[in-house]
């Protein structure tokens, strides 16, 4: 049984993704917390796997609770989904740079909030088509700060297949998308993800894509 804590500010949205939570046979709610402070106390004192963690909250916000969180349990111990509003928040970028396995949106249907919920329970990504479009429309946006070349770096060992590959993942399309789209195995594209990962030095498909922007995967052209 996959242990939840559920962050979030507002009763109504916190009972609502109870709801669909309790509703599935593999997940369960642990704790619930309405501010970060709650979050890190429940976190102390209760076995929780998955954070589904809100951004704006009262005092410490989404994004400092991820990073309080992730300075004592790394990925390996505890997966942090966080659910936002893209088209308000302008935090998420900094979320997955505090550590966040993966965002999906608030408006999510109980089939894509599930989904993602294993998918980062079982080590993997979750990120969905407008989170994508999110971050590219960051790294897209006028009077954008030029390619970071630290982030840029991190990328110099990928070969010409990975770099492609990685573009694609940036462009929002899945491993089997991206296979038909190169005409691989969605094994090989999952390898070449995989390496590019290691190579960057990122430790999920969602990190992949932040730092993969700000070097400059993110430019259509």
């Amino acid at each position: 049984m996959i242990r939840i804590l559920i962050v979030d500010d507002q009763e109504m949205i916190r009972a609502g993704l109870r709801t669909i939570i309790d509703t599935h046979p593999e997940l369960t709610v642990a704790a619930e917390a309405g501010d970060g402070i709650t979050a890190l106390h429940e976190l102390a004192s209760t076995d929780i796997d998955v954070v589904l963690m809100d951004i704006r909250m009262p005092g410490i916000d989404g994004v400092e609770t991820t990073k309080r969180m992730r300075a004592t349990h790394p990925a390996s111990a505890l997966r942090i989904l966080v659910l936002t509003t893209f088209d308000q928040d302008e935090n998420v970028l900094s979320a997955i740079r505090a550590g966040a396995d993966g965002f999906l949106s608030k408006g999510a249907s109980a089939a894509e909030l599930t989904s993602g919920i294993l998918s980062v329970a079982a080590g993997e990504h979750a990120l969905s088509s407008t989170a994508v479009s999110a971050l590219i429309g960051h790294a897209l946006e006028p009077q954008q700060a030029p390619v970071d070349p630290e982030a840029a770096a991190r990328f110099a060992e990928l070969t010409e297949r990975e770099g492609e590959v990685v573009r694609l993942v940036v462009s929002g399309l899945s491993n089997p998308e991206i296979a038909a789209l190169l005409f691989l195995s969605p094994f090989t594209v999952k390898t070449h993800v995989n390496r590019a990962m290691m190579k960057s030095g990122v430790a999920s498909r969602a990190q992949l894509v932040s730092i993969a922007i700000k070097a400059g995967f993110g430019d259509p052209a």
